[in-house]
């Protein structure tokens, strides 16, 4: 945005302005969040920059599964006390940490990075789908629960997905629909959440 040449602070104005460049965050938040630092020691601003500049740059995603990690491999594909045949399907992270978050959830996950959308731009290449595909292949997964959106769009990724995996012998199953998915996957209570998943139920393609 060009500067504003009455501004009391150009800095003040290109924090706001990168505050104000997140997801929820209006210029009124943006500016009380710039202040906030403001009235910080320094050591602490520096310390909260560096944790998102190691972040940005060390963080990277699981090998097997896609959730974000520290390391190679995240906690929960290394946990032995994980149900490794029983797969958990999901658009993004957020749905991954939603579930976790019930505390009922004892397999694992494969996170596709979203779901197909070609109004979007967003073909099966640009998913991890093949990624899936191998893990199953392997003779080792029992199940695999879809928990992607109710929309064309998931629809549409669902249906993909269950005619690359139908020639292998493994269950393919759907979470309970009286929940919302994919970006309201996140806002479900939980008791709701861990419901739909013990309450699931076998894939119907119906495209």
């Amino acid at each position: 945005m060009r500067p504003d040449p009455y501004a009391p602070s150009q800095l003040l104005q290109a924090a706001v302005e990168q505050f104000a460049s997140l997801p929820g965050v209006g210029k009124k938040t943006a500016l009380r969040y710039a202040l906030h630092l403001l009235k910080q020691p320094q050591e602490r601003v520096s310390l909260f920059v560096s944790s998102l500049d190691r972040f940005r740059k060390e963080v990277r995603h699981c090998r097997v599964c896609s959730m974000i990690t520290d390391e190679e491999v995240c906690p929960i594909c290394r946990d032995p006390q994980r149900n490794h045949a029983l797969i958990c399907v999901v658009e993004s992270i957020r749905d991954v940490l939603s579930i976790e978050a019930t505390g009922e959830y004892r397999g694992v996950y494969h996170v596709l990075g979203g779901v197909i959308s070609p109004m979007d731009g967003i073909g099966p290449s640009e998913l991890t789908l093949s990624e899936l595909v191998e893990r199953v292949k392997t003779g080792q997964v029992q199940e695999v629960i879809f928990a992607l959106s109710t929309d064309m769009e998931g629809e549409t990724t669902s249906f993909y997905l269950y005619k690359l995996l139908v020639a292998y012998p493994v269950t393919v199953s759907t979470i309970a629909r009286g929940v919302g998915f994919g970006d309201d996957l996140e806002y479900a209570d939980q008791l709701t959440l861990s419901k739909s998943i013990a309450n699931r139920q076998l894939f119907t393609p119906n495209l």
